[in-house]
């Protein structure tokens, strides 16, 4: 006689931070927080979109061996589970020739169902029609007499999937992802889930990966919405966690009972956690000891050296100042200070006889020229080399401390200030730099390592940015006010605003001109540059991918932006 269809169900969101490539080390995770759910109650467990082998596997999926060693332990994870709650989870998974981005749901000792991706995403940073097969559009899993429809990720970005399987009598939408961070991407997430809801009329499971990966950090925030759009359940963001959701069959549906929500945090605090989260990923999966971090008492040394201090630990933190001629004692106070106020390691290592040995050498061929940028960039390489010896003697990753304005312009030096193998603050603006530093100061983010208080010495907030490599030096000698220069490159680079539009909001023609050129002009060396943690809709690299030979500009017509009020 069948069994009767369940009319409760406890659902645990596995809400776990996986390593691309580490297929034991994420089984082993699966089964770990598969036996909390247990413990917990759960007749199901959901795991994120390719978890078995970490999100995103790039082309590792188109290695034979790599495709193989997926399948194989999920079939023999199948049989290992034994008695205890079902799993979801996703997987690399080759099939007739061909390699899907699937998920499999494993039951009673065996695979007991297994759909594939439908709407593989290719934009921005994804490129999944690189490397998976797109799957047909999936039918529904029985489980328990409940009709499950498991889209994935992507596949509710659009109605055809969801609308597809709710016509096939879906109850549920139980959606594993791998959506990675930026600012607008929470709100984001949910107005899209909202939407299939509604057009649905089920209710949906959003269980979202945790954790960095390179340039890419996912922050979790999973939860659950009800048929009527309400929100019972929310994971928090930043931290894995496995929560159990309790489920009953009424008249209308399954319904969830309301369980934990957690609060929704500022966009400065998202920020904020994203770059920790995505440099103490980084340190931890590729086996650095710490990191050694030039400390020139600005700003943007400054929230680096408060970010790792946080992701890993003062102990683990080498910041080292590196003075010249140039240094100001102010910039030698600042530095002191904030090594003191975060706890860190730290030492002063002089470039003057490394500079001195370095013009030396090169005096016979400079003979007869006038000093100019040369001479400043051999004290930034100095530097860099000086960095570069101590992570080779002593294991530490030299963490870069360049921040978007910067790199957008080619404020920065090949070789000297932008070695180094990560960058924390990569996508963020001169002027977000200043805000996160101030949030900061008055926060202490979840989970940090650092101390609470002032870290970053209010002078560091207040004086004129230098880069120090020659005397009276401002940035603004040779840039615009940050705030007039991030407007304009936000507009250039995320928005990609035609310049008349750009002169139409206040600037300048000739500013935006010499910009648009600045920024054209250093694509060779943001291709050089160290990856960093994405936090904008469109970051350099994955997001952003420009030619380096590139003689395109545009002209702005005469007249362009007349009689327009200023910058909004």
């Amino acid at each position: 006689m069948p069994k009767s269809p369940a009319s409760r169900l406890e659902i645990a969101l596995a809400q776990a931070n996986p390593t691309v490539g580490d297929i034991d080390a994420n089984v082993a995770k699966l089964v770990d927080m598969r036996a909390q759910a247990r413990e917990k109650g759960a007749d199901l467990v959901v795991f994120p979109e390719l978890f078995i082998t970490g999100y995103p596997p790039e082309d590792l999926v188109l290695k034979p061996a790599f495709q193989a060693a997926a399948r194989q332990r999920v079939e023999a994870l199948a049989a290992e589970l034994g008695e205890g709650p079902a799993v979801i989870t996703g997987t690399v998974w080759p099939e007739g020739g061909k390699v899907y981005n699937a998920v499999a749901l494993l039951d009673a000792g065996k695979v007991a169902a297994v759909r594939f991706k439908a709407d593989l995403p290719n934009y921005g940073v994804f490129d999944e029609k690189r490397v998976f097969a797109q799957g047909p559009l999936p039918e529904p899993i029985d489980f328990r007499g409940l009709k499950l429809a498991v889209p994935v990720c992507e596949d509710i970005w659009g109605s055809e999937v969801s609308s597809h399987l709710a016509a096939l009598g879906a109850q549920m939408l139980l959606v594993p992802n791998g959506s990675p961070f930026d600012w607008t991407k929470p709100g984001v997430r949910h107005r899209i889930s909202q939407a299939r809801v509604k057009e649905t009329g089920l209710p949906l499971i959003y269980v979202n990966q945790v954790g960095g990966q390179d340039e890419l950090v996912f922050d979790g925030a999973s939860f659950i919405l009800n048929a009527d759009g309400s929100e019972p359940v929310r994971l928090p963001a930043w931290e894995e966690a496995v929560t159990v959701s309790s489920w009953h069959r009424s008249e209308a549906g399954w319904v969830c009972a309301k369980g934990e929500v957690a609060a929704r945090e500022s966009d400065d605090a998202a920020a904020y956690q994203a770059c920790v989260l995505g440099l103490r990923d980084y340190v931890e999966k590729n086996g650095f000891p710490g990191v050694i971090i030039g400390l020139s008492g600005g700003i943007d040394s400054s929230l680096v050296a408060a970010m790792a201090v946080d992701a890993l630990g003062p102990e683990r933190v080498h910041g080292v100042m590196l003075p010249y001629r140039y240094t100001s004692s102010e910039s030698v106070r600042d530095a002191d200070a904030l090594a003191k106020a975060l706890g860190l390691r730290y030492q002063t290592v002089p470039i003057e006889a490394a500079v001195a040995g370095i013009t030396a050498a090169l005096a016979p061929a400079l003979a007869g020229t006038e000093p100019d940028s040369t001479e400043e960039n051999i004290q930034a390489r100095a530097r860099g080399i000086i960095l570069m010896a101590l992570s080779n003697k002593f294991g530490g990753m030299v963490v870069t401390t360049g921040n978007k304005s910067e790199m957008s312009v080619g404020y920065a030096t090949l070789y000297g200030d932008m070695n180094g193998g990560y960058n924390p603050i990569k996508d963020l603006y001169k002027m977000e730099v200043y805000r996160l530093s101030a949030w900061r100061n008055a926060h202490l983010p979840k989970g940090a390592l650092g101390p609470a208080g002032v870290v970053i010495p209010e002078a560091v907030l207040t004086k004129v940015p230098s880069a120090e490599l020659r005397a009276n030096q401002t940035d603004q000698d040779t840039l615009p006010p940050y705030p007039e220069l991030d407007d304009i490159l936000s507009c250039l680079v995320e928005k990609e605003m035609p310049l008349a539009d750009i002169v139409a909001r206040g600037h300048a023609p000739g500013t935006v001109k010499k910009i648009e050129r600045m920024l054209y002009l250093a694509e060779y060396k943001r291709r050089q540059a160290p990856p960093g943690v994405k936090i904008s809709s469109k970051n350099f690299g994955r997001d952003r991918r420009y030619p380096i030979v590139n003689k395109f500009r545009e002209t702005i017509e005469p007249g362009a932006g007349r009689g327009k009020k200023g910058v909004t």
